[in-house]
């Protein structure tokens, strides 16, 4: 796995020359290309060895790349509405004015109300509420965002999902986990809660789920879209003693980490800016429309990550790898984070995260969120204020284009369009009751979790019964029964819940051995010999090597193998292919379903197991003789026995730092295939054929992984 990542990383390495202008600053945007992407190959063995390379490297960077949102779309439109209802009247007429003239022209698409509290499922426009929702999740900057709320069909599309979800999270709690006291003597209602609190969680799950899916097939780019910077993270705090004004020059300061502060002021100052001039300047009625439209679109993409701040997952996960800043993101989302403000004192708040937001949640986002808007209203309303942004003659009259998804660093503006101390005196109004960061790597850090995200090594004990349709005689026609048990070794890579919990990218390799009972099934009695030892199993007990392979597809089993050398042509379009197929497969009927009980997944076509009889083990059998009354013949034989997984069942996972483990149940069906028969007994017997066995059983396994 050390091979693949390296892989990975190198690959993306040699990506980034081309599709990351951040690391060329001062030629935003960047230049085409000149030189054409070409696949070479020397042989079929180079062929196949780069078509696997492709697989693992398409799946690695999938996991190198693991989106980490905060509020979802429901939530960010519904904080930007509460931020518009509660501006005061006079600031209410101005900002109604301004998006009359934003819709000048877009009637159509641009909703009548800017922030409508009623819009139920399927609108028939977007309004400026939706905006942010769009921005960071649904594109990568100012200017995409305003093209697509404008001219494509797909985001109707999302806004309908959207709204289906905020029904569906409506209907569920936000509630503390309950803990179990095991001694104490209400120990029955306390797993009563539990129960009825995984019942929550898994509603919420499945809500989820069925969004995800929605959402991937809406906007095709939906789960690659944010890349593995920290856009929608706030940086962590270097030392206890940082101060609010250190801790802005370390994230707005040019070549800064991007972060969630960093790209909101960028896109804040761009929107001010845009509003000097409509201010100051006389424009034509289509050059005002055309400015109003690219500063509430600029002032709508910066919202996006201010709103991002107050989501607890977003505070505590800003440090490590793509799997402790997922897993440590998704635990306090859920589970809640305390926080303190950059407005000091003793006072303290409790922040939930994306798909547990409270209505509290809401209003203290929307807080700050109209505190920042009311600075666009007044500098485009001319207002005499004490500190303002001076007229900006430079600032462009399109929309903000650079691109959150492909900078890991802030560039430096070019000149006419940089941060002024005015600028810089505004924002602490805005960043103010914005919370505290925790500290990074080090000394009183808050705890880190993992998600299953990356390499592992593993071990798996497993035990099984299986019905089988006879024997490999073909006389034997009776059905029968044989247990078995399987130890073995794994490696692979873990991408689970690439979008959310109901995906399963997992990938893996095991190797081990298996021992097989009896069947119960026998042989007909054909001989005295037989007759006297009182019948013979049809199938013996025995040993052998087990193997088994998992990984997902996108349409059909094996897909992501076969297209593998798409990855060297279009790493995008093939990790896009992953994703689905980490989500449940283009048909998402592969997608988990979370219970109470557990997790149900229909895995058909994802996990192929074959255990090899004969192969280092002894392999052998009793068939009748080859006319009425012969001596019984002995077969020395191999088989393949194919299992294919069909339904699973998680009733338990339980995961740390490093490590996992979980118990599962599957349904299979088997196929035990038998190959290179010989007889060895008696002298100069004729060969038999033997039959191909069919079966279906139950699996019980125990997972244990080690991640690194």
């Amino acid at each position: 796995m050390e091979a693949v990542r390296r892989f990975v990383e190198e690959d993306l390495a040699a990506r980034a020359k081309y599709l990351q202008p951040a690391m060329m600053p001062l030629a935003w945007p960047p230049p085409p290309p000149t030189t054409a992407i070409t696949l070479e190959t020397s042989s079929m063995r180079t062929l196949r060895t780069r078509a696997i390379a492709g697989t693992l490297a398409g799946l690695g960077l999938l996991g190198l790349s693991m989106p980490v949102r905060a509020w979802v779309y429901p939530e960010h439109r519904d904080i930007s509405v509460l931020a518009v209802e509660k501006l005061d009247p006079d600031r209410k007429a101005l900002f109604d004015s301004l998006w009359r003239d934003a819709r000048s022209g877009h009637e159509q698409r641009m909703c009548e109300q800017a922030a409508d509290s009623k819009q139920g499922l399927a609108p028939a426009c977007i309004d400026w509420a939706a905006w942010p929702a769009i921005a960071g999740d649904h594109s990568c900057s100012s200017k995409k965002m305003l093209d697509t709320a404008l001219d494509t069909d797909w985001i109707l599309q999302v806004a309908d999902v959207a709204a289906q979800l905020k029904l569906d999270l409506g209907r569920i709690a936000v509630t503390a986990r309950p803990e179990v006291n095991f001694r104490n003597q209400n120990v029955i209602a306390d797993v009563q809660r539990l129960v009825e609190d995984e019942a929550l969680r898994a509603e919420r799950t499945n809500a989820l789920r069925t969004s995800d899916t929605r959402l991937q097939r809406a906007d095709v780019e939906y789960a690659t879209r944010a890349g593995s910077n920290n856009a929608h993270f706030l940086l962590p705090r270097p030392h206890t003693d940082t101060t609010a004004r250190q801790y802005a020059e370390s994230t707005l300061s040019p070549g800064s980490e991007i972060s969630a502060i960093g790209v909101y002021a960028w896109f804040h100052l761009s929107a001010l800016q845009k509003a000097t001039r409509l201010a100051t300047e006389q424009l034509a009625p289509q050059q005002r429309q055309a400015l109003a439209r690219a500063m509430l679109a600029d002032e709508a993409f910066a919202l996006h990550f201010l709103e991002d701040t107050f989501a607890a997952g977003h505070v505590a996960g800003t440090w490590g790898d793509v799997s402790q800043r997922k897993g440590t993101h998704d635990y306090y989302n859920a589970a809640g984070l305390e926080v303190f403000t950059w407005k000091g004192g003793s006072e303290s708040m409790v922040l939930m995260g994306d798909a547990h937001m409270r209505p509290e949640d809401a209003e203290r986002a929307a807080a700050a969120v109209r505190i920042s808007l009311q600075q666009v209203i007044d500098h485009a309303a001319g207002r005499n204020l004490p500190t303002r942004v001076p007229h900006t003659p430079a600032a462009p009259s399109e929309p903000d284009a650079f691109d959150v998804c492909k900078n890991n660093n802030l560039p430096r503006r070019d000149e006419g369009v940089r941060a002024t101390p005015e600028v810089l005196a505004l924002l602490p109004d805005v960043l103010g009751p914005t919370p505290v960061p925790g500290l990074g790597p080090g000394l009183g850090s808050m705890p880190r979790f993992r998600a299953e995200v990356g390499p592992f090594i593993g071990f798996v004990g497993s035990g099984d019964i299986r019905m089988i349709n006879g024997g490999y005689d073909s006389s034997v026609t009776d059905n029968g029964w044989i247990a078995g048990a399987d130890l073995s070794v794994r490696a692979g890579l873990g991408l689970d819940g690439v979008v959310g919990e109901a995906g399963d990218g997992l990938v893996y390799a095991s190797l081990g051995v298996r021992g097989d009972t009896r069947s119960s099934n026998t042989l007909p009695i054909t001989s005295p010999a037989l007759e006297a030892a009182g019948g013979a199993s049809a199938v013996r007990s025995r040993f052998g090597i087990s193997s088994r392979l998992r990984m997902p597809f996108y349409l059909i089993p094996g897909d992501l193998l076969l297209a593998s050398p798409l990855y060297f042509l279009s790493p995008e379009t093939y990790t896009g292919m992953a994703v689905t197929a980490g989500n449940g497969g283009l048909i998402p009927w592969q997608s988990g379903w979370a219970t109470r009980f557990g997790r149900f997944q229909f895995v058909l076509g994802r996990e192929l197991g074959a255990t090899f009889y004969g192969y280092g083990f002894d392999n052998t059998m009793t068939v009748p003789g080859a006319t009425p009354g012969a001596e019984t013949r002995v077969v020395d034989f191999k088989s393949i026995l194919f299992d294919l997984p069909i339904l699973e069942y998680r009733p338990y996972r339980a995961f740390d730092t490093r490590q996992s483990s979980a118990v599962l149940i599957q349904l299979f069906a088997g196929a035990d295939v038998p190959k290179h028969t010989a007889v060895t007994y008696p002298p100069g017997a004729p060969g038999v054929k033997l039959e191909t066995i069919y079966s279906i059983g139950l699996r019980m396994i125990f997972d244990w992984r080690r991640y690194f």
